[in-house]
């Protein structure tokens, strides 16, 4: 649920991530719909592409996991 939600934050479609994050449309796919265990190099990946364009994922902490963007700097 947090990939979905972040690729909305970044309106971001499935490709787009694959591509960021040098993975196949499948496995974005895969991820998404939770029908594979992911490996943790992938979620890594996933992860790191997200965070580079802004993301910040929040630990579940009583409220539930989620995802928000980076205080913009400027």
């Amino acid at each position: 649920m947090q990939c979905r939600a972040a690729r909305g934050l970044l309106d971001w479609s499935q490709q787009d991530l694959a591509d960021r994050a040098k993975v196949g449309i499948v496995t974005v796919r895969q991820l998404e719909a939770g029908t594979h265990e992911p490996r943790r190099s992938t979620l890594q990946v996933v992860r790191l592409a997200f965070e580079a364009a802004g993301v910040l994922f929040i630990d579940e902490n009583g409220g539930g996991a989620g995802v928000r963007l980076r205080k913009s700097s400027r």
